[in-house]
């Protein structure tokens, strides 16, 4: 895959970047491969300066920890291929049928975005309602050039944006199983007290971001209106004021 930017964004996988890294680089030989480390103040640095030279690999460390998004813009901003494949930096069971079946869609103009479902979580993929949520995904950089402003400072509600701005683009979505990847919970990399506050405080952000962006959920119900009939069309109004009621609710909830 030449033509293709593989972007891994970390902070603090001390236990899981050295394999990530590794099994990325042997199977992706001819793709551009960028590690941005997002301040992280474990062992991170350490253990990719000391990966063998025979890794190639980009390594971009920021001075200190911007969030998720901004991660994810940075390694946009410093690819130079016109495919961006997104993979996460605590994952394990990567197999080379991932990457290829991540990108394939998008060569084959089957898909303006892929998110790849690892199999192996909490919650049964066939019903995980977060699986929009993924950090494996596949698109073409020109697609989500024009919103890098807009996500670099929403942390953890980079995927939740992502998502509608497709949506509202009308741009063909494809969601794939990723089988045997595995990915753990925040539970199982910290102890409930932390992981239950993590989950709170990501919850926020993409309610936060839901909230910020009705304007995109409009614009996705227009478009599906559009190719409906004349009375679909006339219940926009009855729509927006339900998403909007919606939406409040949830900004009073978690007090945003």
């Amino acid at each position: 895959m030449e033509n293709v930017s593989l972007i891994i964004c970390t902070y603090n996988e001390a236990k899981t970047i050295a394999d990530v890294v590794k099994t990325v680089c042997i199977y992706n030989k001819k793709s551009e491969v960028i590690v941005v480390d997002d301040g992280s103040v474990d062992n991170t640095e350490t253990i990719l300066n000391q990966l063998p030279k025979e890794l190639q690999f980009r390594y971009e460390r920021l001075k200190e920890n911007k969030g998720k998004s901004w991660a994810m813009v940075h390694g946009v901003e410093v690819s130079t291929k016109d495919i961006i494949l997104f993979f996460d930096a605590d994952v394990s069971n990567i197999k080379k049928e991932h990457f290829t079946n991540l990108v394939k869609p998008i060569l084959d103009s089957e898909a303006d975005m892929v998110l790849g479902q690892p199999s192996e979580t909490l919650i049964d993929y066939r019903i995980n309602p977060f699986k929009a949520l993924t950090g494996e995904r596949a698109l073409l950089k020109k697609d989500i050039n024009p919103i890098l402003n807009d996500i670099r400072e929403i942390r953890f509600g980079v995927e939740t944006f992502i998502n509608l701005y497709y949506q509202a683009q009308g741009k063909k979505i494809k969601y794939i199983l990723l089988d045997g990847l595995k990915h753990p919970t925040k539970y199982d990399k910290t102890n409930p007290l932390n992981a239950t506050k993590e989950f709170v405080k990501e919850g926020k952000e993409i309610a936060t971001v839901l909230v910020n962006n009705q304007d995109l959920i409009f614009q996705r119900i227009r478009l599906i209106l559009d190719r409906a009939d004349s009375i679909a069309i006339s219940n926009l109004n009855a729509i927006q004021k339900e998403i909007n009621d919606r939406l409040l609710a949830i900004k009073n909830r978690l007090n945003l």
